[in-house]
């Protein structure tokens, strides 16, 4: 972030009002040295805090705002699995990387199944997930993810809904089937974050909040730079996705944010949560610019979706999301909407993943494109592992080859939202 960054708390959200912990980690202040420097506290930063720290690392996480401000904290809530870009990563490596890929697309989930046991972290996390269909096309996707789970002998839950099932369990006639996961699944992003934060405190993993970063200076030992502090290190994590402004020479044009927005109902009474989602399952549809909804532990029904790649906000996010709720469930019309917020996510144009060295010891991952509760807890390991010198994962993705769009991210983002009239009028068709 530059000097100029305005510290903020967090956005006005159904998961701010409803953690489990308001955090409260120190401002840097003096100078500090520390094995691995991370820049940003989202799941990017802490997720790979938490493995260095459990590696035996000493770690300062440095964050601009509070842990899990950004994108972290404010998403659907959505436990999904897949890092984007597969068919990029095959075409430039091969098939034989498909095994690998698939077992990268299921690592984050092992990883958070495994913290929020380990480490106590209640973060609502359920199991149940499902691709639905709005056109005839996505029921081929549907056919195409129940043949692969077969080949591969999947070992978890799935099925299959055609229209009359998917109907009775989700209560709307908007949906043609859905494809049924209960290895993904949904829960409360931003305690899931703290509480992976407060676990990596808890082995000795330093964290400053309301500390934005001013300035890297490269060398055989960075030092990362606030008003205030420094952090000498012998790696520096960059993690600050589509907020960060750091590196601008090896970054800029990479990624561009793109706006997703959530709204987030009253507590629904019994008779509408067995009418509209009894198995309390997590949604998402097949379209290319999505929407999503699941209900929260209180059984609020958490409605977001239509992205937006202007870079701007709507005025009114409620007037903006609600008439997509209502085509999807219009029984709801008179139920009371108590949240609505929003946040950016970081887009990649080839949807893969950024993520590269600087000068050798000055890491970079970013841009998920909407897949990021299960990605960036791979890229968290990913990065741990290359830091420690194993870099066979980490090079799979740092050799791919990015578009970078000259000018101003805003020009950028104009360029993106151009591009993604086509996608939105083929969901249109």
């Amino acid at each position: 972030m530059d000097a100029k960054h305005r510290k903020q708390e967090h956005t006005g959200s159904y998961y701010a009002a409803s953690v489990n912990e308001v955090t409260d980690y120190r401002v840097l202040t003096g100078a500090v040295a520390a094995d691995v420097c991370v820049v940003g506290a989202g799941f990017t930063g802490v997720a790979t805090t938490l493995t260095l720290a459990e590696r035996g690392y000493s770690v300062a996480l440095v964050e601009a705002n509070r842990v899990g401000w950004g994108a972290s904290g404010r998403n659907g809530g959505q436990l999904i699995n897949g890092i984007n870009g597969h068919e990029k990563l095959e075409k430039k490596y091969g098939r034989g990387v498909s095994d690998l890929l698939w077992e990268l697309d299921w690592r984050g989930h092992e990883i958070i199944y495994e913290r929020v046991g380990k480490y106590g972290i209640d973060c609502d996390l359920k199991s149940g997930y499902a691709d639905v269909a709005l056109k005839p096309r996505h029921l081929g996707y549907i056919q195409e993810y129940a043949e692969n789970r077969e080949r591969r002998q999947w070992p978890y839950r799935y099925e299959v809904w055609d229209r009359e099932k998917v109907g009775d369990k989700l209560g709307t006639d908007a949906y043609l089937g859905a494809f049924v996961c209960y290895r993904d699944g949904h829960l409360h992003p931003l305690n899931l974050c703290i509480g992976e934060a407060r676990a990596a405190a808890g082995l000795g993993a330093r964290i400053f909040e309301q500390s934005p970063v001013t300035d890297i200076e490269h060398g055989a030992r960075p030092t990362v730079r606030t008003e205030t502090g420094s952090v000498q290190a012998d790696a520096v994590v960059l993690a600050g996705n589509a907020y960060s402004r750091l590196e601008q020479q090896h970054l800029s044009g990479l990624i561009f944010p793109a706006g997703s927005y959530i709204i987030g109902t009253e507590p629904l009474d019994e008779d509408t949560v067995s009418e509209i989602n009894p198995a309390d399952v997590a949604v998402c549809d097949m379209n290319e610019v999505v929407d999503y909804h699941r209900l929260s532990a209180d059984k609020r029904l958490l409605y977001g979706g239509a992205c937006n790649y202007s870079g701007r906000d709507p005025a009114d996010i409620r007037a903006y999301i609600l008439p997509r709720m209502l085509k999807v469930y219009p029984r709801l019309k008179d139920v009371r909407i108590d949240f609505q917020w929003g946040g950016m996510i970081g887009i990649v144009p080839n949807r893969v993943p950024t993520v590269g060295r600087i000068d050798g010891n000055i890491y970079y991952c970013q841009g998920y494109s909407g897949h990021g509760v299960c990605s960036t807890h791979v890229m968290g390991e990913i990065v741990a592992d290359a830091v420690g010198g194993t870099l066979e994962k980490f090079d799979l993705f740092a050799g791919m080859k990015h578009v970078r769009i000259p000018g101003s991210r805003w020009f950028g983002n104009q360029l993106i939202a151009l591009g993604m009239l086509y996608y939105k009028l083929k969901d249109r068709l």
